[in-house]
């Protein structure tokens, strides 16, 4: 490993990553990828998880890039796949960065078209899984105090 140049960032998927960070570690940061993804993504690469990203040679960083470009390839299982059935065009999918923001936006928003129950919670800002209203999730100051009556309180003392 010593025999290896070290370079301080390694572009993986159009994301500078730290190369004193270890493989898994690096991959994590590529939104889209967890920790399951990028252990898969070693184990059927070939690529030893404790290295560090700077000492990952271009042939295998171009490799990790093919294989997020095109999981099926690997034969990993669908089930490790973030876009499953895309309700637009029926086929499995793992989306990275950007591309699965713009997807997730898009799921609201068609969601917040159709006036389903998940839209209207998005819409309202409210909470959309289930989670209790009533003692979690209050925003705003407290009713029925503000500070200019606290204010006017104090000048009124005076």
């Amino acid at each position: 490993m010593s025999n290896r140049e070290f370079r301080e960032i390694v572009r993986i998927a159009g994301v500078d990553c730290d190369g004193k960070r270890k493989v898994l570690d690096g991959l994590s940061l590529v939104k889209g990828i967890g920790w399951s993804t990028a252990r898969a993504l070693c184990i059927v690469l070939n690529i030893h998880m404790d290295t560090r990203l700077g000492y990952l040679s271009e042939e295998e960083v171009a490799r990790i890039e093919a294989a997020l470009n095109n999981p099926g390839s690997l034969n990993m299982p669908v089930w490790m796949l973030n876009r499953r059935r895309d309700p637009l065009t029926g086929e499995d999918k793992h989306l990275l960065t950007s591309d699965l923001e713009l997807t997730q936006k898009m799921d609201v928003e068609r969601m917040m078209r159709i006036k389903s129950w998940k839209g209207v919670r998005h819409s309202l800002g409210l909470k959309v899984r289930g989670q209790r209203t009533r003692t979690t999730g209050r925003t705003g100051g407290p009713i029925g105090f503000s500070k200019a009556a606290l204010k006017q309180a104090e000048s009124g003392k005076q």
